[in-house]
């Protein structure tokens, strides 16, 4: 066998699959519609463009300490402070190559071979591989829609054992828009403190939160809570920063120090031009984030009208983030014939819609949940319209 056995124990990426594919189609030229994008589909504000520029022109082109530089710190540091009522130390704050580079490091440095990780389900699709990654097991606790795929406390303590070495959440949730209220983010955070287990807190959607839905984060619940949580972030969906890749973990100093030494053996730095960038977009005017969470709102309030009146699917409103997680289970009971195959998952029914109308969708079993697809609402309103018309003819 020529790879090794972790890898071998690892799945590719269904989104990044997805995303080549409709790459070859496109360049086919063929007239995609994409609802697979997780990344605003907007351009990065003008003053943090402005701010990379200056960094170019000012020769800021050179390596910089391997866990970011001081001025980024603190830039985040405020931001914890003014926004989520934290208190960090800059030997408590890392800077990575994007949200996802952070989350591996956690990962890899708090995880032994045999312990667990209790992974709510829906879940974004690279947890449980990272997790496997870390020669550790995803415990998987299911959620659904009738606690708004929240996960309950009294599930979380089922599953915990004597090798549970964290929970990992993700709130405003991608793919199902999920925002966990301060109450029940509270009761989590008393179990990690009765069960001494960790917590690694995904917020990169933060900002995105609809209607009455407030963004509360677990490491704000008191300093027995805080200790147990290492809290992750970026710029990418705040910002249309995707690219950028700049992401950043918040914790106990011994944990960032251990991914400040692993990330010195991996990679270092991450890009010293997209740091300083990022000192601008935390800092600099925030208007771009109501501009976008509007334009979001409204597509949000249309998509879910609109799949709603689309046979076979049905679909509540997500409070957060810029995702909609249709259950599709009554498609996948229709008996619908494709390639000669009668389609029984979402995976065959997200390719018999690529194939049929040209629409790119994610199949819910990417996500570990089966029975539902998602579409990203981080594209143009025009492009939305038509993509709904296509599943209205499909289906309807």
């Amino acid at each position: 066998m020529i790879l090794s056995e972790r890898i071998n124990n690892i799945k590719a990426s269904q989104t990044l699959a997805i995303n080549a594919q409709i790459l070859r189609m496109k360049d086919e030229g063929k007239k995609i519609i994409s609802f697979g994008a997780g990344e605003p589909d907007f351009s990065t504000p003008q003053n943090i463009q402005k701010a990379a520029i200056k960094a170019i022109k000012d020769g800021f082109t050179h390596y910089t300490t391997s866990s970011g530089i001081i001025e980024l710190k603190k830039a985040i540091i405020k931001k914890l402070k003014l926004d989520n009522n934290l208190n960090y130390d800059v030997n408590e704050i890392i800077i990575s190559n994007g949200a996802k580079h952070s989350l591996y490091n956690t990962l890899m440095t708090l995880c032994n071979p045999g312990d667990e990780v209790i992974l709510p389900t829906p879940c974004w699709v690279s947890y449980a591989e990272q997790i496997k990654l870390a020669q550790a097991k995803p415990i998987f606790v299911k959620t659904n829609p009738i606690s708004q795929f929240q996960v309950l406390i009294k599930e979380i303590e089922k599953n915990i054992t004597n090798k549970t070495k964290a929970i990992l959440l993700n709130s405003p949730n991608n793919p199902t828009g999920a925002v966990y209220s301060k109450e029940d983010l509270q009761k989590i955070g008393n179990l990690l403190v009765k069960k001494d287990i960790y917590c690694i807190s995904d917020e990169v959607y933060e900002k995105l939160v609809y209607d009455d839905s407030e963004h509360v984060s677990i490491a704000s619940l008191g300093s027995n809570i805080k200790s147990r949580v290492i809290l992750i972030n970026g710029v990418s969906k705040t910002y249309a920063m995707t690219g950028w890749r700049i992401g950043y973990a918040a914790g106990p100093k011994e944990v960032i120090a251990g991914m400040n030494k692993l990330q010195g053996q991996c990679t270092s730095n991450a890009n010293s031009i997209a740091q300083k960038a990022s000192v601008e977009a935390l800092v600099g005017n925030q208007e771009s984030i109501k501009y976008m969470r509007n334009e979001f709102d409204k597509r949000r309030k249309y998509i879910v009208k609109e799949l709603n009146s689309i046979n076979g699917f049905s679909c509540d409103l997500p409070k957060g983030a810029f995702y909609v997680f249709p259950n599709i289970k009554k498609l996948l009971n229709a008996g619908i014939v494709f390639n000669d195959m009668v389609i029984k998952d979402s995976l065959q029914l997200a390719d018999y819609i690529l194939n049929k109308v040209e629409v790119a969708v994610v199949p819910g079993s990417a996500f570990e949940s089966e029975g539902y697809l998602r579409l990203s609402y981080a594209t143009s309103m025009q492009d939305i319209e038509e993509g709904m018309k296509r599943l209205k003819d499909l289906f309807n």
